[in-house]
């Protein structure tokens, strides 16, 4: 019988854990849980304007998931993850993906069915679900008492954010889960969280309803896998211990392993990172949390190239995505 294996996450960090499971499809079942807080870029725009929920994580999500043996597969893929660069105030920095599932969750009644019938299109091996029905606005209070709301806000902050630490984080008011990712952590063999942004990507799934209890309640192995860089006015001058202690903060749970990258990151990109007050997160292990931390060689070897018309930040630096499925899968299998 196959394993159920659950992901939390969603953007660049939620893709590549996805791209590298989905070659395990045969041996697990997948289910991703993404939040559905995004307000910034393409998906903000339409969230606003059509009153849907935020589709960015989660085509990003389906589009790792896709069967890549279909015929004109890498078409289908790249049309999903391709963003105008012409148009003026039009569709300029809109993602194609975005548009076609807003426009498909007006026709056919529901941003569930839209998921649905894009999963159907591409092949998808596993589940994508919005970790609610409804979208959620987060609130993050820093050291200084300054109050922060909205997910773009938090992720693009004001310099003066990076001066001061998020001490509380949560939701404007109280969103239910959806019945769909209650029964995912319910019947999950492994929670995964991460790699993503601390705050904004991660624990925005976690803070909604009662994820946190569920995943406080499951008997699944919980594996964090750690950033490589920090995220400015976020997580600047956390070390491993840290982003580990505010998991437990958080979620209530501490993970059972942790996934730490050993290899140099590239000095020329570090210094491009540099310039914005982010750096390499350090491996200070797990601190006093009880942890097994696995350590080895999870970085990619070529460098991110921006894709034209896109105006958000990206990361420069990241993980490789069969090498983490690899030791995903390895501590699956040890775990059961």
């Amino acid at each position: 019988m196959k394993k159920k294996v659950v992901v939390i996450g969603g953007g660049t960090g939620g893709f590549l854990v996805c791209s590298g499971l989905k070659a395990y499809a045969d041996e697990i079942d997948i289910s991703v849980i993404v939040g559905v807080s995004d307000n910034g870029g393409s998906t903000g725009k339409l969230r606003d304007e059509f009153g849907r929920l935020p589709m960015g994580d989660l085509r990003m999500v389906l589009v790792a998931l896709a069967d890549e043996s279909l015929i004109d597969s890498a078409s289908l893929r790249e049309l999903f993850l391709y963003r105008f660069n012409k148009g003026g105030e039009g569709l300029q920095g809109h993602n194609f993906g975005n548009l076609l599932l807003t426009a498909l969750s007006d026709v056919v009644g529901s941003e569930e069915k839209a998921i649905a019938v894009v999963s159907r299109m591409l092949g998808v091996k596993g589940r994508v679900l919005p970790v609610a029905h409804s979208m959620t606005t987060l609130v993050a209070t820093y050291a200084d008492g300054v109050v922060v709301k909205g997910e773009t806000h938090i992720d693009e902050p004001t310099p003066d954010r990076d001066m001061h630490c998020i001490v509380d984080f949560g939701l404007e008011s109280f969103v239910q889960e959806s019945a769909e990712v209650r029964e995912a952590l319910q019947t999950a063999d492994m929670i995964v969280l991460g790699p993503g942004d601390l705050y904004t990507s991660l624990l925005a799934a976690c803070v909604v309803g009662d994820v946190a209890q569920l995943m406080r309640d499951s008997k699944a192995p919980f594996v964090y896998i750690s950033n490589l860089v920090s995220k400015f006015g976020q997580t600047t001058g956390y070390d491993t211990a840290r982003y580990v202690s505010e998991i437990v903060k958080y979620v209530g749970r501490t993970p059972d392993a942790f996934l730490i990258n050993t290899t140099p990151l590239p000095e020329e990109l570090i210094a491009r990172y540099a310039h914005t007050g982010e750096c390499p997160v350090v491996d200070a292990g797990c601190g006093s949390v009880p942890t097994e931390c696995i350590r080895g060689d999870f970085l990619a070897s070529e460098e991110v190239v921006t894709k034209a018309g896109d105006v958000l930040k990206r990361s420069l630096i990241r993980h490789d995505a069969h090498k983490l499925s690899a030791a995903l899968m390895d501590y699956l299998r040890k775990a059961h």
